[in-house]
């Protein structure tokens, strides 16, 4: 921004102006992935990848951690309004490549290319909220985006069941279209934001070293827990050294860079080291639970994508109940450090009740465990980005919100990756044993697994159908067993959790980009009242 530029008047009715697109492009990534979850059965079914169904999460969430910095880096450097465009582009038309792929590696890369998207809307809108609102003041704002969650919580599971049971499951996709177009109109037209350029040369090596990374470390960890290659295998060893030799490369780029993509000066902050630190864990656990829940309730009872996704409503309803309830208290109080603590104690309460999981489970109870377990995670996962935010310079505002969620998507991609490869090998090993049981050839009964879908187990006779419901069971509850010691990681990291004081100026007035308060309310009075007067 130059000396000679106009700066923006932050105005309330311009903060509630440039929250409405932020909403817009939040509505299209959440609801996407609602509607998703509900259609990820048949999908997987349909396009014969049942085997390897934890790769359509695993690719959306390795795009998705790769872009992360970037965004964030670039934003603080560029700006983050025509980012924040390409972002809704890139994730609307991945989504017509989703909903016309033919084949099952086809649609994963398509959705490795809405998540290329779907990590700058993100990144993005919540850099933006700390750009134009006090940390002192954000929590109020949560409010809002809470419902959008809320929001495509509800209509999500409706549409993406109303779809696959009445049309196809390609309309959870061709759904995006419109729902984009509205988006990026909205922003074109309401996202007024300073446009910068960049003082010195943007770290692309940088870039390139974290990408590498990044993809080493899942590959490494789908292959370890690939049957077809295993911890044993000299190609996940090679993914292993690529991983090391590309984070060490990283970490030596970035000591030389003169504008790092993630400076190391971040990891001297202790209060950013132990909040990203809690994400990263909660990642872990969060992802793993929430990829595999779905597919579990639509198999085990017999319920249409439609309901089995209305099952998933407890759990955002207590995700939103606890989100606003905190936002509103730390906005009343400026302390924030009693959440997290709370919110590990319960979200592990939930993941210990899901470890119980048989295949005569009623639903409600288990929209009991899931309204515990969202209510455990909403009182983490906002707070956790407003403290990292904080915590830092308000020129790194951007680079500290994506290096923080980066690390939690890392602890994401990496919980879907080792649970998933879990839960994937010892379902397919169950449903193989019982279709040979039922008399099918080793060939038929591999491939009868490989290609499983909701509708298939309806025509099944009722005892192949109950085996194959247990075999799901059997499958899932162990998984929770192993993320329970990561809750209780992450509440002793929030115990050290330091409690400071909440800033009262936003990032924009803090760089110097903007006024803010009762001096922009008085320059726009002035100013609308020297237009009425010409």
């Amino acid at each position: 921004m130059t000396e000679t530029e106009p700066k923006l008047l932050l105005t309330k009715r311009r903060i509630w102006i440039i929250f409405s697109a932020l909403i817009a492009g939040m509505l299209l990534a959440s609801l996407d992935q609602t509607i998703v979850s509900t259609a990820m059965p048949t999908i997987v079914g349909d396009l014969g990848g049942v085997a390897h169904q934890a790769w359509i999460t695993t690719a959306y969430l390795l795009a998705t951690t790769i872009v992360m910095p970037i965004y964030g880096k670039f934003g603080d450097v560029l700006g983050r309004r025509k980012l924040f465009l390409i972002a809704i582009a890139l994730f609307t038309l991945a989504s017509v490549g989703c909903a016309v792929a033919g084949d099952f590696w086809t649609f994963v890369i398509f959705r490795a290319a809405q998540g290329l998207g779907g990590g700058g809307l993100m990144i993005l809108s919540q850099a933006i909220i700390a750009d134009i609102v006090p940390a002192s003041e954000r929590g109020k704002y949560l409010g809002p985006l809470g419902g959008i969650f809320g929001l495509a919580a509800v209509g999500g599971p409706l549409l993406g069941g109303f779809f696959v049971d009445h049309l196809s499951w390609h309309w959870a996709f061709y759904i995006n279209i419109p729902i984009g177009i509205a988006a990026f109109a909205i922003t074109y037209f309401a996202l007024t934001l300073p446009s910068k350029k960049a003082t010195k040369p943007l770290d692309i090596p940088g870039v390139v070293l974290l990408a590498l990374a990044t993809t080493s470390l899942i590959f490494f960890t789908d292959f370890g827990g690939d049957s077809a290659h295993g911890w044993s295998a000299p190609e996940t060893w090679l993914w292993a050294a690529g991983l090391v030799i590309a984070a060490a490369l990283f970490v030596l780029v970035e000591s030389r860079a003169s504008d790092p993509v993630i400076p190391l000066s971040l990891f001297r902050n202790p209060i950013f080291v132990n909040a990203t630190s809690i994400g990263l864990v909660l990642g872990l656990g969060m992802f793993a639970a929430l990829g595999f829940l779905p597919t579990f309730l639509q198999m085990s009872t017999g319920t249409s994508a439609a309901v089995s996704g209305m099952a998933m409503l407890p759990m955002m309803a207590g995700l939103m109940l606890t989100s606003i309830t905190s936002g509103a208290l730390i906005t009343k109080t400026g302390r924030y450090k009693v959440f997290p603590i709370l919110g590990t104690l319960i979200t592990a309460g939930g993941m210990l009740a899901m470890t119980t999981l048989s295949a005569d489970t009623p639903v409600w109870l288990l929209c009991v465990f899931l309204f515990v377990f969202g209510a455990g995670l909403g009182l983490i996962m906002q707070v956790v980005v407003l403290v990292v935010q904080n915590s830092v310079d308000p020129s790194m505002i951007g680079t500290a919100t994506s290096t923080n969620n980066y690390f939690r998507e890392v602890g994401g991609a990496l919980g879907v990756a080792v649970f998933g490869t879990i839960f994937s090998t010892r379902l397919t090993e169950n449903l193989t044993g019982i279709f040979a049981g039922a008399g099918a050839s080793a060939q038929q009964a591999e491939q009868s697994a490989v290609s499983l879908s909701p509708n298939m187990l309806q025509q099944l006779p009722e005892p192949v159908r109950d085996a194959i419901v247990a075999a799901y069971a059997d499958a899932l509850a162990p998984v929770f067993w192993y993320l329970v010691p990561f809750m209780a990681i992450a509440f002793l990291l929030s115990l050290l959790l330091k409690q400071i004081p909440l800033s009262e100026v936003a990032g924009l007035v803090a760089r110097g980009e903007a006024i803010g308060g009762d001096e922009a309310e008085e320059l726009e009075a002035r100013q609308r009242a020297t237009t009425q007067t010409h």
